[in-house]
């Protein structure tokens, strides 16, 4: 906290007394420590450095080096509250020092004054046709109605209110988690770009209904501007609605259930613009979520943008702020109705395994309008996925594959539809780039580490010792890949503490007398989702190996029939050609959020210094060759047996198999469907059956989550395997005359499962 004493700003995150959770997993976890050896603690030689701004889009804001200015701050709790944070002392304070914290923070109280006025008087809702708006508004409200839209544009910071919410969520977040740790260097950034970056606008991707809460107490407890906030779910209950109004929650209008229905009222659409301008003109600060399965949010960015190009600010700085939990909450929903309803969603946290720990990441603040004239952030000239793989699937032509593909669904022509296009394609760019920039700032927590593990590597279940010697060699993979992670210790505090948290969804195979503890997962659909959910951002760190793992695997497949499980007895060469062929495939089939980004140091750099593949002459491939990779035209990979391999290579295409097997499994569900149907009941059927699937293959469990189901549909969709169909009461979706022919259809099917390990 910004105001706190030496001792209280400068202390070493420690891991505290751990949970113990009340199930049997106390009788197995004592015996599970007495095998943990103590180890030095092997984290502070390196932590690496988080939150940089890109070098190639925002050159001028990585100069200014705000993440460099002072020494290391260290972390903090914002859950320990103590006397000394406070200017009083006393047997008294230290009782009521959350109290008084709280009454001495800073509030930038705000008011909605002539807002409305200012808002219907803008250019945009002046012509023709638009002044009838405001007087359709006053007419429902002298009606005794709520007002369609005018409501929303009452939304204020009330500085009572707010203090009284977060004293509430202090209390509600110390019996969730037992730490919520924060950035001191991070955090003084934030206060020097608040001097000379104007507004701010902080991003961030939607995990959990928490997440702005976390975001709003952080800012609030360091004497920072509370952000006005876009809700993206209705809420429809009138003293809710009041509370979070009052809060600067931005909500719907309550004549739209879903905001992709507001969105399509072009009165909204207006009005929401100017209201994103009057706040931003009055110099309150935003915060936006980014949903990486639909896009959701990126209208909100276009409108920031709409705001900088028109002048009502001179500049606005994004701030990209990365969130990890050591166990996401399960609720995502806000509740709708009662008080009852209230209670329940509160039970509902508190009820879950939340006693983990959170990281909150605020990475450097950058310039909009040096990202966006740079000319460096650009998605033009892509192609639909269709023009890029069909060539591939139908007839094995590898000429389309060199390309990006469209991802337009990302702002859809239905939202801001008076955007011009170039905007539109600049909007799409700066949601993708954010989207990589929140993911790179959030940390690797402990439970994602040895869930990882346990999933990937070890599915038929591992050894204490053996899952302790992996701990440490995945850690310092991540760290060498510039992810921070969000816990310190020793070895033995660590392990302990994930396996207490994540001890629901494991099982203790076997205890031996003198032996180690063997460890595996449960065979449960809700502890394989459980794991999978904790280990997502491993995949994002490892993205570029695993996509090379899966095309080599898919090349052994053709080439040797080795793709499987079993023993390499042989070296293999691959043409590096074919490779890249294959790797682009698969990079083409991931979702928005998986999709890797270029980078400086190529894939093969890793497999080089693992050992597994080291360069051949193509005209020669027996004899190996040290110059580097740019020196020729033409190179092969041969691909090697150190010991470590096949194991690694297994590894790493199991990271993608989840999203792989779910697509697999799709595909071969959708003759089941009673198309056409919404979108969002084609959804739920194929949930279902996928669901269905996972219980008859009785391990993969773990591919049949909603998450994977929305992503599997959009997939397909740009494929042109489901053709939308827009009407009034909603998009429907339909199987394309193509593939409704079991050759195409089993085409598609084997391309897909060229690259999956199982």
């Amino acid at each position: 906290m910004s105001h706190a004493s030496g001792d209280a700003s400068t202390e070493t995150p420690t891991l505290p007394q751990l949970y113990q959770p009340k199930q049997p997993a106390l009788s197995w976890g004592a015996k599970i420590r007495k095998k943990l050896k103590a180890v030095a603690p092997f984290l502070g030689k390196f932590r690496p450095l988080v939150g940089q701004c890109c070098h190639q889009c925002t050159p001028e804001s990585l100069g200014q080096k705000l993440l460099h200015k002072t020494p290391s701050l260290g972390f903090q709790n914002l859950l320990c509250v103590k006397e000394t944070h406070t200017r009083y002392r006393g047997w008294l304070v230290r009782r009521v020092c959350c109290v008084l914290f709280v009454l001495g923070r800073k509030v930038y109280a705000s008011s909605v004054g002539d807002r409305v006025n200012r808002i219907y008087s803008t250019e945009r809702l002046m012509p023709a046709g638009r002044r009838d708006v405001r007087e359709e508004e006053e007419e429902e409200q002298r009606a005794g109605g709520a007002g369609r839209i005018v409501s929303v544009l009452q939304t204020v910071v009330s500085p009572a209110l707010l203090r009284l919410a977060s004293w509430m969520l202090l209390k509600l977040f110390r019996l969730m988690f037992y730490s919520v740790q924060v950035n001191l260097n991070q955090l003084a950034t934030l206060h020097r770009a608040t001097q000379l970056n104007g507004p701010l606008v902080y991003v961030y991707i939607r995990q959990s209904a928490l997440d702005q809460a976390l975001i709003s107490l952080t800012l609030f407890f360091h004497n920072l501007r509370v952000p006005y906030s876009v809700c993206p779910v209705q809420v429809r209950h009138g003293w809710i609605r009041a509370v979070l109004q009052k809060l600067g929650v931005i909500l719907l209008p309550q004549h739209a259930a879903t905001e992709q229905q507001a969105e399509t009222d072009s009165s909204y659409s207006l009005i929401m613009t100017s209201l994103i301008g009057e706040l931003l003109r009055a110099g309150e600060s935003l915060s936006i979520n980014v949903c990486v399965e639909n896009g959701h949010g990126g209208q909100w960015l276009a409108r920031v943008r709409q705001t900088v190009t028109q002048g009502l600010v001179p500049a606005v700085s994004l701030v990209p702020v990365g969130i990890s939990y050591d166990c996401p909450p399960q609720q995502d929903t806000l509740p709708q109705a009662s008080m009852w309803s209230v209670l329940r969603f509160v039970f509902s946290l508190l009820s879950g395994d939340h006693r983990g720990g959170v990281r909150i990441h605020f990475a450097q603040p950058f310039s909009l309008m040096e990202m966006c004239d740079s000319g460096k952030c650009r998605v033009d000239g892509r192609c639909p996925l269709q023009e890029l793989l069909m060539p591939v699937i139908q007839h094995n032509r590898m000429d389309s594959i060199f390309g990006q593909k469209d991802v337009s669904w990302l702002l859809p022509p239905t939202y801001l539809p008076e955007l011009p296009q170039a905007e539109r394609e600049m909007t799409i760019a700066l949601t993708l780039h954010l989207i990589h920039s929140v993911t790179s700032s959030m940390a690797v927590m402990s439970t994602g580490i040895v869930s990882c593990l346990i999933l990937h590597k070890h599915r038929r279940g591992v050894r204490l010792s053996v899952l302790c010697k992996d701990v440490c060699w995945l850690l310092e993979e991540v760290l060498f890949r510039n992810f921070d992670v969000g816990f310190a210790g020793s070895l033995v505090e660590v392990v302990y503490f994930s396996l207490s948290l994540l001890c629901r969804h494991l099982l203790l195979a076997a205890v031996p007398p003198a032996g180690d503890p063997v460890l595996t997962a449960r065979p449960e659909p809700n502890a394989l989702l459980t794991l999978c959910q904790q280990c997502e951002l491993l995949t994002l760190v490892f993205i570029h190996e695993a996509v090379g793992a899966c095309a080599v695997s898919a090349m052994l497949r053709e080439v040797a029939g080795c793709g499987g499980g079993g023993e390499m007895e042989f070296d293999v060469v691959l043409g590096q050609e074919e490779l890249t062929e294959k790797s682009l495939q698969l990079t083409h089939l991931l979702p928005v959020g998986l999709i890797p980004v270029p980078r400086a140091t190529p894939v093969c750099d890793y497999w080089r210094r693992q050992g597994v593949l080291s360069w051949t002459a193509t005209d020669d491939p027996d004899q190996s060759s040290d110059s580097d990779c740019e020196e020729q035209d033409k190179r092969s990979y041969k691909l090697s047996q150190p010991p470590q391999c096949p194991e690694l290579l297994f590894f790493l295409c199991s990271l993608l198999s989840t999203q792989l097997r779910a697509l697999c499994w799709t595909i071969e569900s959708l003759h089941l469907l009673p198309l056409p149907l919404t979108e969002s009941v084609c959804v739920t059927q194929l949930h279902t059956h996928l669901r269905n699937r996972a219980q008859l293959d009785k391990v993969h469990h773990e591919s049949s989550s909603i998450k994977l189901v929305r992503m599997t549909v959009r997939t397909l969709t740009d494929l042109g395997v489901l053709i939308e169909d827009r009407q009034t009461e909603g998009v429907y979706l339909d199987t394309s005359p193509v593939f409704l022919q079991p050759e195409n259809k089993q085409k598609l099917l084997h391309f897909v499962s060229q690259f999956l390990y199982s």
